[in-house]
């Protein structure tokens, strides 16, 4: 440097120093004004940190590309996409985006950053056009788009797209971005190539990538596939076991979560409040309480988690087990609305809904308001309790009182309540005069009460509207044979059976489980496969005779087939139900009750027998069904005989 200035004329020499110094002065004492704002722009406040945007624009200033990218977070904390505008035309005008060849990373810098904020304010197509008009972009652009679009509702098939495109631009995705789009996988051939990928670049093997891609198989319902990623693993890690218990437990198999529960804790690994969720969750599904409990004792280092503390308790009114969900409600040092609607609808599917309606009450007076969870909840309690006025009157009401306009949830319960009620008719027209178009769901409510008040002609109608929409529909064919066959019009069950079997369709069995010493056994109709058959069936020849006394009569009119008595009732006798019940008075405590999971609703008979048997034995029996549990004690049920 000192040889050039010597080669240089005097005057030049002069002017040169004269520059060098202006230069480092404006290195080291930045003007006051650019000074200022750095400052506002690491510590705030945003307000006044954007209000100098104009004043710098007027002295000719330009901020330096770290303080506008800190203006540009603050913007996302503390202000609103309004904002973001106003700072993305400022840097725009006063040329601090420009990137590319020779203009330095300062302008990709805080491209990327407006990028990111476009998308943290829900304006995707803001960052796609700005995403669009960059000379230049590097791995964390092209990570931020995809990663949005591949979050975004509808658009998973672009973050795909955007990933071949960045390919060809050159760019290696890194472990983020197999992370983001992972989740964009829609299809197993898909996801298979982009397990591959992750695999071809080295990838697989980043906790954060083996994550996402037991997420992505979960998504697919593809336990084997997640489970396979999983077992691939050399070391394990907290995120990887999180990630594969949630997934078992969201794709509905609770036994699978809990064992690898078990086994994460048997590795050393302690769990945290997303190890616990889920396990929680899988316990709900499961009715395996005892489990439940010991994730109870874990909680408790929680005590301020209110996401968990939810979870706990729903899993107590789901497990049927009101006084634990009450004395857990009660103890909670916060309550949201989810607490309140998961105490409500607990209460409503065991069997006590005028509680609910009381919590319902309360939960006002404390000045929480009511979501649309909470309101399907108090619908759902009227319904179950043949309360129609009351359920008419918070139905008209919920959009005056609370502001929530009533959804499909809302319409259904509505049906569900006047079908109940044996309000055939007004259930009909009450559909047909939704502001909605009724779904499968609704019509199958309506099929379903149908059923239940021995309505063919209506059963028939409501079936057609569901295979209108659902043309696989096999539950809804089954519902209709079974109305004819409650009616003994055997002709037209015997053709609604024979269609199915066209369909190739079969109607699903009976099943029933019961956890005993942390095991869940699986019985099904008819099927006497259990290891303890022989045991299992003397016992119930035992409890037959005891409540023979009492006055049990077979109720064969729920054998929904044209046979023999003595065949209906021997058909009678092994439902699935009954088996559990039988299973779990052989293996009964003593003052436990016996707690039983069903994936039908619970017949009639069975329904007799199960009253019965708790007056005979002295036992608490509670069956869940998929709707609703029931409680037998002393010879009556909590449904009061409505359900």
């Amino acid at each position: 440097m000192n040889s050039l200035l010597k080669r240089l004329p005097r005057s030049r020499l002069a002017a040169t120093r004269r520059s060098s110094r202006r230069l480092y002065h404006t290195q080291t004492h930045p003007h006051p004004l650019l000074a200022t704002f750095s400052r506002l722009c690491v510590e705030g406040p945003f307000r006044a940190a954007l209000a100098l945007l104009p004043d710098l624009a007027s002295a000719g200033l330009r901020a330096d590309p770290v303080s506008l990218t800190r203006l540009v977070k603050l913007c996302v904390r503390h202000g609103t996409a309004s904002d973001g505008r106003l700072i993305h035309r400022h840097v725009a005008d006063h040329g601090a985006l420009s990137h590319g060849a020779g203009a330095g990373a300062g302008g990709l810098f805080v491209s990327n950053s407006l990028v990111s904020m476009y998308v943290k304010f829900g304006l995707l197509d803001d960052a796609l056009r700005l995403f669009d008009g960059m000379p230049e972009r590097n791995v964390v652009t092209w990570t931020t788009v995809v990663a949005a679009l591949a979050n975004a509702e509808g658009r998973k098939d672009e973050a795909l797209k955007f990933l071949v495109a960045m390919r060809r631009d050159g760019v290696a995705p890194n472990a983020y971005t197999f992370s983001s789009v992972l989740g964009a996988c829609g299809t197993p051939g898909v996801l298979a190539a982009m397990h591959a990928s992750t695999v071809k670049v080295g990838l697989d093997s980043d906790v954060f990538v083996r994550s996402s891609l037991i997420d992505a198989y979960m998504k697919l319902r593809d336990l084997d596939g997640g489970r396979g990623v999983f077992d691939e693993m050399v070391t394990g890690d907290l995120v990887v076991w999180n990630s594969i218990i949630a997934g078992f437990a969201q794709s509905g198999d609770g036994a699978g979560a809990i064992e690898l529960f078990v086994r994460m804790k048997d590795a050393g690994f302690l769990a945290n409040q997303g190890t616990l969720t889920s396990v929680l969750r899988a316990c709900t599904g499961m009715v395996m309480l005892e489990v439940g409990r010991q994730v109870h004792a874990h909680v408790l280092k929680y005590e301020k988690d209110l996401i968990l503390h939810n979870a706990l308790l729903d899993m107590y009114c789901k497990c049927g087990t009101l006084q634990d969900a009450d004395a857990l409600f009660r103890r909670m040092p916060e309550r949201d609305v989810i607490s309140w609607s998961t105490m409500i609808s607990g209460l409503a599917q065991n069997g006590r809904s005028t509680e609910a309606l009381r919590v319902f009450d309360l939960m006002k007076s404390e000045g929480v308001a009511p979501n649309r969870i909470t309101l399907v909840g108090v619908l759902f309690a009227c319904s179950h309790a043949g309360l129609v006025e009351d359920g008419w009157y918070y139905f008209k009401s919920m959009e005056k009182l609370f502001g929530i306009r009533p959804e499909r949830e809302h319409h259904n319960c509505m049906v569900d309540l006047l079908g109940r009620a044996g309000k055939l008719d007004e259930a009909v027209e009450f559909i047909q005069k939704m502001s909605l178009d009724p779904d499968s769901v609704i019509w199958r409510t309506l099929l379903g009460a149908c059923r239940m008040h021995k309505n063919a002609n209506l059963a028939a109608y409501a079936t057609r509207e569901i295979l209108k929409l659902e043309p696989d529909d096999q539950g809804a064919c089954v519902l209709l044979s079974n109305t004819y066959a409650d009616l003994r019009q055997w002709t037209d069950a015997e053709k609604s059976w024979k269609a199915m079997r066209d369909r190739g369709m079969k109607k699903e069995p009976g099943r029933s489980w019961i956890e005993v010493e942390r095991q869940v056994h699986v019985f099904i109709a008819g099927d006497l496969s259990h290891p303890s058959s022989d045991f299992i069936v003397q016992e119930l020849n035992r409890l037959i005779g005891r409540i023979n006394a009492l006055g049990y009569v077979p109720q064969t009119e729920f054998v929904l087939q044209d046979l023999a008595i003595e065949q209906k009732e021997d058909l009678l006798k092994y439902h699935s139900e009954k088996l559990a019940i039988a299973f779990g008075t052989m293996h009964a405590m003593e003052g436990k009750p016996i707690r039983i999971m069903k994936n039908l609703r619970i017949c009639g008979d069975c329904h007799a027998f199960a009253k019965l048997v708790s007056k005979s034995e002295g036992k608490v029996i509670i069956i869940r069904d998929p709707v609703r549990f029931h409680h037998f004690q002393d010879g009556a049920c909590s449904c009061g005989d409505y359900w």
